[in-house]
Formats: structure tokens, C-alpha cells, sequence
């Protein structure tokens, strides 16, 4: 057999050899619309690239979404305010597609998760003594600007604290800003602290021979 044409069918068996391989692996793989390390969650609307936006934007944050209880709705409307309910986030696709940009309020709206999911009265009215605002939120006081209440700021705080990159919309630029009360360190041992027993069970959920890895 000619040696050019044995070493093409070698090549062939390769890839094929190759392609098989990676066919396995992804059948093998659960099927999830979230990642692990970036919070459970499925899509309603929305084009892959747009899902994906979404994937990258948890991704870049240092924050365990994990923590989260709850699979979130993610819903994809071409124009929509970006807004939150507990277990739905509606954010809009053009905003999407700008790309990076958008990274930082897809962050802000799954924070709005830790509130509804994660914080009791006690902890609420701790981080609204550190971050400041006039109430916590809508329900308490309606009618304030966004930058009045204490869950807005908590939400922009989550956003830039755990993603404190230059691209992040919601960097402080000005004392007054959203996300400008603590500085980031801070704000982070601050939430860990108050979400420590979320933690713990989470990680007995995890390893419940209670080994610790």
C-alpha cells in the first residue's frame, strides 16, 4: 500500500477515533442549561448567543450561585426592562447582544435571587445599615428612586464586588453610586459572613459523610 495513502486512512481513523470520543463525553454529560460553578437556571427565549452572554456573565463573577436554592427562570424578551421576581429574571436580548457590557446587570438581576432566596429581616436590615438607602425596597417604601433602596444597592454591590473588572457597568465612579458604599473586600466578608449557614448546608448537602473536600 502506498505510504501517503496509508497515512491519510491513519489520519481518517483519528478523527473519527477522535470525534466519538467527544460524542461520549457529551452524552455522558447531564443535561443543564446552567453550569455548575454559575447557579441552576433555564432559558425561556433568547438565541443561543444571547444564552450564552448569560452563561459568560454568572461565569465571571466570583460569587457561588450555587448558593441559590432554586432553579431560576431566565426569560429572553427583545426590549424588556431587565427585572426580577423571585425565581424569574426577565432581561432584555438586545442588551444581550452588546456583549460584555450587559455581563453586569445579568449579575444585578440573579443577585436580586440572594434577597428573595437567601436573606431573612435581620440580615436585610444589617447590609441596609452598610450599604445605606431609604427602605430596603419597593414593598416597604414605593415611589423612591432606584438608588433609595437597600436591595438595589445590595444587587449592584453583589455585581461589582465580585466581578471588579474596569468592562463592569455597575463600577463606582462617583461616592453616591449604587455599588460605591463598601468597598469590595469588605462587602464580600460582610455577605459571606451572613450567608454562612447557607453555606454550611451546602456543603452537607454535597458530602453528607460530612467529610469536607
Amino acid at each position: 500500500m502506498d505510504r501517503a495513502l496509508a497515512a491519510a486512512r491513519g489520519r481518517v481513523r483519528a478523527a473519527a477515533a477522535l470525534t466519538l470520543a467527544a460524542l461520549a463525553t457529551s452524552l455522558a454529560l447531564p443535561a443543564s442549561d446552567g453550569l455548575a460553578a454559575g447557579g441552576r437556571y433555564a432559558f425561556n427565549g433568547g438565541t443561543k448567543a444571547q444564552r450564552a452572554q448569560v452563561r459568560l456573565a454568572l461565569e465571571a463573577s466570583a460569587f457561588d450561585w450555587d448558593l441559590i436554592p432554586a432553579e431560576v427562570q431566565i426569560r429572553i424578551v427583545p426590549g424588556v426592562v431587565p427585572h426580577s421576581r423571585p425565581g424569574v429574571i426577565w432581561l432584555d436580548g438586545r442588551l444581550l447582544s452588546s456583549g460584555e457590557f450587559a455581563w453586569a446587570i445579568v449579575q444585578h438581576e440573579y443577585a436580586h435571587q440572594i434577597d428573595y432566596f437567601l436573606l431573612g429581616e435581620s440580615e436585610r436590615a444589617t447590609l441596609k445599615d452598610a450599604l445605606g438607602g431609604q427602605a430596603w425596597c419597593r414593598n416597604d417604601e414605593p415611589g423612591l428612586p432606584h438608588n433609595a433602596y437597600g436591595c438595589e444597592r445590595f444587587a449592584s454591590t453583589v455585581a461589582w464586588a465580585y466581578w471588579p473588572d474596569a468592562e463592569n457597568a455597575y463600577r463606582p465612579i462617583l461616592p453616591g453610586d449604587e455599588s460605591a458604599a463598601m468597598d469590595p473586600a469588605r462587602f464580600r466578608a460582610l455577605l459571606e459572613s451572613l450567608l454562612a449557614p447557607a453555606a454550611a448546608k451546602r456543603t452537607l448537602l454535597l458530602h453528607p459523610d460530612g467529610e469536607r473536600r
